[in-house]
């Protein structure tokens, strides 16, 4: 059942929901949170028509053990739902903008060719379900077009039948993060797993929107990928050799990045005509978004200090991220 809101800030934060989504933001994120401020609201503060700095710094107050990365995302969309109150007339507090102070920067998993090997070993080796009757041909293909593509999990999970062109290999991306729509072109080994994949599951589901169907043809909860991923790589030998911070779904797609990066500077491409074309391709905003691989492609240092002009070295910025 659908959670409907009950504190006294209901229209408020009905209000600033339907204003970010008339502007074309999904706002899905910041909508689940604002229900949560709703419930704590209603829960500590029942009788309260005044978003008040107690009300507000209370929200904001950090949770043991919470992330402070986790604590930046709850606190936006509070201090929004407050700005939006304030431009319409009604009082309210908004928390100041340095709370937190700092995200930090998450350092992730580079996937090595072995790991990736070992994975999708695994993965191949899923055997049909009786609850779900193409989840063994959707999850091979699902986690190599996020490692193939550079995608994001959600923009997997959420494409449609009619986003993937399978006679020219034109992926369309729609409203991912940023808003943005794209277009990737899928190399030729991956379209030709694709179509083979569509021809096995429209048999299926022949009508379906989603291009990978859960049990009923609709599309996967957000949650599910990271299940798959940790039950197929959790018991595996590498990832018991593993340093640094434990791998995750989204490291696909950092792997990915990592490994173009790499394979340019190998060929002796100009990294500086080349890496606004990854921005592009991986739906950055930011060219510091991209900048960002370059500290994580310690394959191709070496080759980069030789092949490098001192521009292109500039290229790399200094790491100002705090380390986890």
């Amino acid at each position: 059942m659908r959670y409907k809101l009950s504190s006294n800030f209901k229209p408020f934060i009905e209000g600033l929901i339907e204003q970010k989504q008339d502007v074309g933001y999904p706002y899905d994120t910041s909508s689940r949170i604002l229900k949560d401020f709703d419930r704590f609201c209603s829960k500590h503060y029942p009788t309260a028509t005044v978003l008040t700095a107690e009300i507000s710094m209370q929200w904001a107050a950090k949770r043991t053990d919470e992330h402070v990365n986790y604590l930046f995302r709850r606190i936006t969309p509070v201090r929004q739902l407050a700005k939006y109150m304030n431009s319409i007339g009604v009082e309210a507090y908004v928390i100041p903008p340095k709370i937190p102070q700092k995200q930090i920067r998450y350092i992730p998993h580079i996937f090595t060719q072995i790991e990736l090997r070992a994975f999708c070993s695994e993965i191949d080796k899923c055997l049909p379900s009786p609850f779900s009757p193409v989840k063994h041909l959707v999850i091979p293909v699902f986690f190599r077009l996020l490692y193939c593509c550079g995608l994001r999990s959600s923009e997997a999970r959420l494409l449609n039948t009619g986003d993937i062109n399978l006679a020219t290999g034109r992926m369309f991306i729609r409203q991912s993060k940023g808003h943005k729509d794209r277009t990737v072109m899928l190399a030729e080994d991956v379209l030709a797993l694709c179509r083979k994949y569509e021809t096995k599951v429209s048999h299926v589901f022949p009508d379906r929107q989603a291009f990978f169907p859960n049990s009923k043809g609709g599309f996967y909860n957000r949650s599910v990928p990271d299940y798959w991923f940790h039950l197929f790589w959790d018991h595996l030998e590498v990832a018991g050799n593993c340093s640094g911070n434990p791998p995750r779904v989204h490291d696909f797609r950092h792997a990915f990045s990592v490994r173009r990066l790499n394979l340019w500077v190998n060929e002796g491409s100009d990294i500086n005509a080349y890496l606004p074309y990854l921005g592009m391709y991986l739906g950055h905003v930011h060219l510091t978004d991209t900048d960002y691989y370059m500290h994580f492609a310690s394959e191709f240092f070496p080759t980069f200090k030789k092949k490098s002009t001192l521009a292109c070295a500039d290229l790399i910025p200094e790491a100002n991220y705090a380390k986890k």
